[in-house]
């Protein structure tokens, strides 16, 4: 009998539609595992047990009335706590939120993946106000990384890595501002999506910055990937950025191999300041896929400095009746770079958003001569969850600020990235970012999925002591 905590969400699916297996089988495989796994691994914070028992029967019955299943027909999934559940309250991995009241709808991502048929498990630990790269919470405490629990998750989507890794979520949401699903995916050992800016709506989430929030799918396969996107995409009136028309559906394109595609690896800037596995990992990516170019990325480093100032000014002027009124219920590492994007002139957040349209106009043209680039997700595999700094290019650094300075400058552009899961020498999880122009998923999971078929890039469920 298979174990189906431990399969991908495609694999699932297609068993629950056959019926080979019932989705409530599915969904209290889950719920075991996270009964027994989550006192280790602080992946949930909330778990929807009665909602996805329900579900769970609902999709079943419709099988049992023959009537059509949906493409995620009884896929567990869990949503990071920004996002609204419906008679929960949004935590956004911080003290203060808890005491709203529930919400009254569910966020529209989670409400289309139910129409899909997939069946919520729960909310998921996060990083506070999602200003966090570690998958530390002062709150709820740390995201523990399943492939070794005494290492981060990466964060802010910290507990959405954690789940997907060990098997407590087939499927989970993340938000990415600066690099938060990419980082945990890169740690957590999973493919990531990172969708073009405005692609997939952030309706009904709690905002950090939002001309720079992406939402997107965590999994343990590139079909999964495609799948999840195929379930999310559409207008949506209630976003002002979400896009005013469908994109072509991603799954047909996934296996359509890369004869065609341009690939390249990004030179300068992502060729630094990284330690020695991250490098090889991307080229060991490069050769399997036969790209030999290495192209200087422009500006990445004002990009990024950019990236810091916007992220500041407008999360600060998010909260700052919130700093007003409750700061010493702040995380204090969040409360700082809050407190200081508040002092910050206006003029330097003008300034930012200025050469940001400079900076896309750059990378533009860097995609008329390439198709797709490559490069890592992280300067390291996962620190111990106490570290605060390491050693980058023989300077030692903080481990927070610094776990996502190769993500910064890719979604300050708004690219589609997927993250493509890799191993160090010592096994530990690393990733290699694989981006696309803007609008061109389709691009970025092709060459995914090349490398999952290769075995190159690869995820699967570790044991966990």
């Amino acid at each position: 009998m298979a174990d189906w905590t431990k399969v991908p969400a495609h694999t699932i699916a297609a068993a629950v539609k056959s019926g080979e297996v019932s989705a409530l089988a599915v969904t209290e495989a889950h719920l075991a595992r996270i009964a027994a796994l989550n006192p280790k691994l602080g992946a949930y914070t909330d778990v929807t047990a009665d909602r996805a028992r329900k579900a769970a029967t609902a999709v079943d019955a419709k099988r049992a009335r023959g009537e059509a299943l949906g493409a995620l027909a009884g896929v567990p999934f869990a949503v990071k706590n920004l996002f609204d559940v419906a008679g929960l309250s949004t935590r956004a991995g911080s003290k203060i939120n808890r005491d709203h009241p529930p919400a009254k709808q569910d966020a529209t991502l989670l409400a289309r993946l139910e129409a899909a048929d997939a069946v919520l498990l729960g909310a998921l630990n996060m990083g506070e106000y999602a200003y966090d790269f570690t998958g530390r919470n002062v709150h709820d405490g740390p995201a523990r990384n399943p492939h070794d629990t005494a290492r981060m998750t990466g964060g802010s989507s910290s507990g959405s890595g954690a789940a997907a890794a060990a098997g407590l979520a087939a499927l989970t949401l993340g938000s990415d501002t600066n690099g938060s699903i990419r980082v945990p995916s890169a740690l957590c050992g999973l493919f990531g999506l990172k969708p073009t800016f405005g692609a997939l709506s952030r309706a009904h989430t709690f905002p950090f910055v939002a001309s720079l929030d992406h939402l997107g799918p965590m999994a343990r396969s590139t079909l999964d990937l495609a799948l999840a996107f195929d379930a999310m995409s559409g207008p949506d009136a209630a976003d002002p950025v979400c896009w005013t028309d469908k994109p072509k559906p991603l799954l047909p394109e996934v296996d359509q191999g890369i004869r065609g595609l341009r690939i390249a690896v990004a030179g300068g800037y992502f060729r630094a300041m990284g330690h020695a596995e991250v490098f090889a990992a991307v080229d060991q990516a490069a050769k399997a896929l036969g790209a030999t170019d290495l192209v200087e990325w422009p500006e990445a480093a004002r990009a990024r400095a950019a990236a810091f100032i916007i992220t500041m000014v407008e999360g600060g002027a998010l909260h700052r009746e919130r700093l007003k009124t409750r700061i010493a219920d702040f995380d204090p590492e969040v409360r700082d770079r809050l407190v200081a994007g508040n002092l910050l002139p206006g003029s330097m957040v003008v300034q930012a958003h200025k050469f940001r349209r400079h900076y896309c106009g750059l990378v533009a043209r860097l995609f008329k001569a390439h198709d797709v680039f490559l490069a890592p997700a992280t300067p390291s595999t996962a620190p111990l969850i106490e570290q605060k700094t390491f050693v980058l290019d023989g300077q030692e650094l903080p481990v927070r600020a610094n776990l996502g300075l190769f993500t910064q400058p890719i979604s300050f552009a708004g690219l589609p990235v997927v993250t493509t899961p890799m191993r160090a020498p010592n096994g530990l999880p690393l990733g290699v970012q694989v981006i696309a122009a803007p609008g061109r998923e389709d691009y970025a999971l092709r060459v995914a999925h090349a490398l999952e078929k290769q075995g190159i890039a690869h995820s699967h469920v570790p044991e966990i002591a």
